[in-house]
């Protein structure tokens, strides 16, 4: 027997073996499955059953591609580099498409174009058919059209009633054109590299066939995952007797969201006649009362195949059920049991708190900056540090102290507002040149005829707004008037507009920007506690927490892993339910699975009586979830008290004050000072080469009008009589004195 069929358990090795026919492989979370799939490459090879060209190994990400490579190069040596067909969806159709190119109207040295490109595209299409893109978003086309090459819809196959809310239902014809364009210029999208190879294998029986003989044994990762168009790609490579694997684990199917079906999986013994189902049950990971817990909480499903997981590992401790009044009681709670396992001797890299949402993050991490625990955030940026929410303290800032320039320079055009880089470039000129603020430059310029009749006006809104808004700062209170800003701004109606699940996430964080303004008694209170957040440095230490969504988890295991906000509405997600119904009620229940055995050794599961929104103090009632769990394998910790902060004995440790992140931020809160806004008023003192006792007559240049005479000097402000462009009002200090 060779050695690595040795390694493996009786129903790995069962998987391993059975090379011929339709096989399914209900490989559990921990239980090998990487393991089967390479070392069922390597047994193929190693039997002589096919050459390293004639094995089809496909991969959902270029990480588990590359991984996937080095395992199987671990075991057959050389002959890894002959697999040509193992990587993701995309990159083997990309392959396909390169070869018949010419098959499906492009040529072999074809571009594939990024998101920005896409979006630039669809842009213009949008301009050319007079389609206003405020009202309907470049961007939200462009998920429309993502979406339907997701499903191997191509524009002929779209109708009109399936999008009557963009655009009067033009939406079809515009995907036609999109592609025409894309044609036009030789190129494609990656939602284009499976849509186009579906259509070369649909159309051309002789260039499926070829593939067909090719590709005598054909391998699929993480089935479950798999969307409308990679099943459709993946039939029309199977002969009517294919020699299929595929390992997945239809509990683990969590991307419904970006079009993963998991009826995929569901179906397979109806796809594939006589496939055989080996189900790997051996959990290599977690302790034995975790394994219980997921699997008695999975087991509500109805739509899953079943299976169980068990391990030789001893039971370990019990799921941990922490209530706390609040969110901020929670975020403590969190805090404390970290140190106490960093006390213990727990390394801080093997600790990880799993979110539903990205807006449950921002209190963790304060809590965590306020007690120096280190921490990184993985599959985005630290709360402060997303785009949405710079933008956000970019206008803040800017109402709060009209002189900042960074803020400024963020925001002046974002939503877009029509003022172009030229516009801008002569704006920062003037500002610098005449020592001017970039707002008290934009407040001289407008009134001159210096720049184009659309971005002057655009530029005068915008300013008559911040004057407005720190007007309304002495009247209204700081977080109405965020959100006022943000309102009026257009900056909330963008995101809305977009009507995607990003846009949607965006919109969250701003909403929980909003509630951490309730805590502090104005604008610049806030707005000094974010900068001393921020500062929180970035070193290079590998030993730090790790926070994430549980989508983002998959894959990741960790000894300790917390779990927050198990609460109806949060999680499982109301969006999500009132969406999918009980459809989308079975994915969320299969995300918790996920997070759960995510956990090594100890997974916390904590909920809060109460969630502040939108300043309203809204009852939580613990997630449905919680009562699945058996009883036996969870330990209640605690329950909150009708009192706020105040608790039975055994909670989690408290937040510990007096450590170095948190003594550092009370030391400069007390040396800060919250002086009132000052009003919006500038010095007006003329500024540039023109001065008021040049007088009238003189004659100047001018960049963009030519030459001409001065008719009058207002401060900043000149009247000239230019030869050609007749008379206009410019700034000083872009004329040149002549003669």
């Amino acid at each position: 027997m060779t050695q690595y069929l040795h390694d493996l358990n009786p129903e790995q090795r069962h998987a391993v073996e059975q090379t011929d026919g339709p096989l399914l492989v209900l490989a559990g979370a921990g239980t090998g499955k990487t393991r089967v799939l390479t070392t069922r490459i390597a047994h193929i090879l190693a039997q002589g059953k096919a050459h390293p060209g004639q094995i089809l190994a496909v991969t959902f990400t270029n990480r588990a591609a590359r991984e996937m490579q080095q395992r199987v190069g671990q075991l057959v040596g050389s002959a890894v580099e002959g697999l040509r067909f193992l990587g993701t969806f995309h990159a083997i159709s990309a392959k396909m498409l390169r070869r018949h190119a010419e098959r499906i109207g492009l040529r072999q040295d074809f571009t594939i174009i990024d998101t920005d490109d896409q979006l630039r595209l669809i842009k213009q299409l949008l301009e050319a058919e007079k389609i206003d893109e405020k009202k309907h978003p470049a961007r939200a086309l462009a998920g429309m059209i993502d979406r339907w090459k997701n499903k191997g819809l191509t524009p002929d196959k779209i109708s009109a009633d399936m999008v009557l809310d963009f655009a009067d239902g033009r939406a079809p014809e515009l995907y036609a054109a999109y592609q025409a364009r894309m044609a036009t210029l030789n190129a494609a999208d990656f939602g284009d590299l499976l849509l186009h190879a579906i259509t070369l294998l649909d159309q051309h029986d002789d260039v499926r066939g070829q593939y067909r003989q090719m590709l005598r044994y054909l391998m699929v990762d993480e089935y479950q995952d798999t969307n409308v168009a990679q099943y459709m790609w993946l039939r029309h490579l199977c002969p009517e007797q294919p020699n299929l694997a595929c390992v997945g684990d239809d509990d683990q199917s969590i991307y419904g969201w970006r079009g993963a079906e998991v009826g995929n999986i569901l179906r397979f013994e109806r796809d594939f006649p006589g496939a055989k189902i080996i189900r790997l049950e051996q959990n290599y990971r977690s302790k034995g009362r975790i394994l219980k817990a997921a699997s008695g909480l999975i087991d509500q499903n109805r739509e899953r195949l079943g299976k169980t997981l068990w391990t030789n590992d001893d039971d370990g401790e019990p799921i941990r059920l922490s209530a706390h009044w609040d969110s901020t009681e929670e975020a403590r709670a969190i805090a404390g049991g970290i140190e106490e396992l960093q006390r213990d001797g727990h390394h801080l890299s093997q600790i990880a708190v799993l979110v539903r949402a990205s807006s449950q993050m921002r209190e963790i991490e304060e809590r965590f900056i306020n007690q120096a625990i280190s921490y990184r955030v993985i599959g985005g940026p630290r709360f402060y540090e997303r785009k949405e929410i710079r933008d956000a303290l970019a206008y803040f800032r800017l109402v709060a102290q009209p002189r900042d320039d960074l803020a400024f320079e963020r925001i002046v055009n974002s939503p877009k507002r029509g003022i172009g880089a030229s516009s801008l470039q002569k704006l920062t000129q003037y500002a610098r040149a005449s020592s001017l603020s970039l707002l008290e430059a934009t407040m001289s310029i407008i009134g001159t005829d210096e720049l184009g009749a659309k971005p002057r006006h655009a530029l005068a809104g915008f300013v008559d707004q911040i004057a407005r808004w720190r007007r309304e700062m002495e009247q209204m209170g700081h977080v109405d008037l965020a959100g006022v800003i943000l309102d009026e701004s257009g900056y909330t109606g963008m995101l809305q507009a977009e009507r995607t699940a990003e846009a949607h996430g965006r919109l969250e964080n701003l909403k929980e920007l909003l509630r951490a303004m309730e805590e502090f008694e104005n604008l610049q209170g806030f707005l000094e506690h974010v900068s001393l957040v921020m500062e929180n440095e970035n070193d290079d230490d590998p030993d730090k927490v790790v926070i994430m969504t549980m989508h983002g988890a998959k894959g990741l295991e960790f000894d300790t892993v917390f779990l927050p906000g198990w609460e109806e509405g949060l999680f499982p997600s109301q969006r999500t339910l009132d969406e999918l119904g009980n459809r989308g009620l079975e994915e969320e229940r299969r995300l918790a699975y996920v997070g759960l055995t995510r956990a090594r050794k100890r997974a916390i599961i904590s909920t809060t009586s109460n969630r502040r929104t939108w300043g309203q103090w809204q009852p939580a009632i613990p997630s449905r979830f919680i009562d699945e769990i058996p009883e036996s394998e969870m330990e209640r910790i605690n329950q909150p008290t009708n009192q706020a902060g105040s608790w039975h004995q055994g909670s989690l440790p408290a937040s510990r004050f007096g450590g170095p992140g948190w003594q550092r931020m009370q030391d400069r809160s007390r040396q800060a000072r919250m002086a009132p806004p000052e009003p919006m008023i500038f010095d007006d003192d003329p500024m540039g080469a023109m001065g008021d006792d040049q007088g009238n007559g003189v004659r100047v240049f001018h960049q963009k009008f030519g030459y001409g005479t001065i008719l009058q000097v207002d401060g900043q402000t000149v009247e000239v009589a230019f030869d050609k462009a007749g008379t206009k009002k410019v700034i000083g200090t872009f004329l040149e004195k002549v003669g």
